[in-house]
């Protein structure tokens, strides 16, 4: 893959639903879909003609999963090298068709386009709905989707090549039926400011691998620190606690921001979590309150009525994991990516 592929150049062999576009074309489409087109069609022409403008930046939100969402600047040449490094890592030709699913809102949504357009990729764009193949029955080489749209398409994904999986961690119910079907999957860790993923691992693995000319490190709190030669010259620090395997491999345990401290015993919520996600049907999420005597104690917030949970439940957890409190909330309060906002949906119990 050559490296002086510039954002201003649109493959010859790009294709939006079935139709070569150049940069002129898309132009035009772009103020066609702001000013006839649906929500989801606006974001797209919005942020085309952010791309093709003279700026050499496009300015995007981060999601919001751990606090207020902030505006960041995205330099385009380095979303370029994103690009290229996520069409090396999965092998992505001119001409592959690929099912574009996610809302162009964010970061992933937009790489999306970006890939198309700099790859040459053959792109199908639909809706962002939470069953995006329901009435699709078209062969696909890529696509990338959340969750919930792999676990609502599962009966169609063997349609898809190649998937991509991130916004929100995998359960362990849904990675088993993921194993079991004949077609690559991936589950990717990124954020908005490494320019969606830097790493993926395959689904069933434990190690997220990192794509080309990313290399990792892991700071005084066993947070992964992030070095995308080609996309900042700066290290990216994140608030994820990881196992550190190499400088090109980690496996993730959770975030530093949610490490309970209960009686001089650290837990990650995120592992207690994953030890429960096959013994309880509902969303939920684990969290550290006030303890007078712990400093912090483990309370299990789960989603809908007030239902009685047996015991043996907590079998799955050690003795300092097992909760001290179970908590009922109607609704959790979740990102418009769909992520649990942990701390929003708490005030709604003191709302109650």
């Amino acid at each position: 893959m050559i490296n002086t592929v510039t954002y201003k150049n649109v493959h010859n062999f790009f294709k939006l639903n079935g139709y070569h576009l150049t940069k002129e074309d898309l132009c035009r489409v772009a103020y066609s879909f702001i000013k006839e087109g649906e929500d989801y069609e606006q974001a797209v022409g919005e942020f085309l003609l952010d791309w093709f403008d003279d700026k050499s930046y496009v300015d995007m939100y981060t999601s919001g999963t751990t606090g207020t969402p902030k505006k960041i600047r995205i330099e385009k040449e380095a979303m370029v090298q994103s690009a290229i490094a996520t069409g090396d890592f999965f092998g992505l030709q001119p001409g592959n068709r690929v099912l574009h699913c996610l809302p162009t809102n964010f970061v992933a949504g937009k790489m999306m386009f970006v890939r198309s357009f700099i790859l040459g990729l053959d792109m199908d764009f639909a809706a962002p709905s939470s069953n995006p193949l329901e009435h699709n029955d078209e062969l696909y080489d890529f696509a990338a989707m959340v969750p919930l749209q792999a676990k609502s398409s599962i009966k169609k994904l063997t349609n898809i090549k190649k998937i991509i999986i991130g916004g929100v961690k995998i359960n362990k119910p849904l990675e088993q039926e993921l194993e079991k079907l004949p077609v690559q999957i991936y589950e990717t860790y990124g954020m908005t400011e490494t320019i969606t993923h830097i790493a993926a691992k395959k689904i069933g693995e434990d190690a997220f691998s990192t794509l080309p000319n990313v290399t990792v490190s892991v700071n005084e709190n066993q947070c992964l620190v992030v070095l995308a030669k080609n996309i900042s010259s700066e290290k990216i620090a994140t608030n994820d606690v990881v196992d550190l395997i190499s400088d090109t491999q980690f496996v993730w345990l959770g975030r530093f921001d949610t490490v309970i401290n209960s009686g001089g015993i650290k837990l990650i919520p995120e592992q207690i979590e994953d030890k429960l996600s096959r013994l309880i049907s509902r969303r939920y999420f684990v969290n550290g309150e006030p303890d007078d005597t712990l400093g912090e104690r483990v309370v299990l917030y789960i989603e809908g009525e007030t239902m009685k949970l047996d015991e043996s439940v907590f079998n799955a957890l050690d003795k300092y994991e097992k909760p001290k409190e179970i908590i009922f909330i109607p609704k959790f309060k979740e990102t418009a990516t769909g992520k649990i906002m942990r701390a929003e949906s708490k005030e709604l119990v003191a709302e109650k």
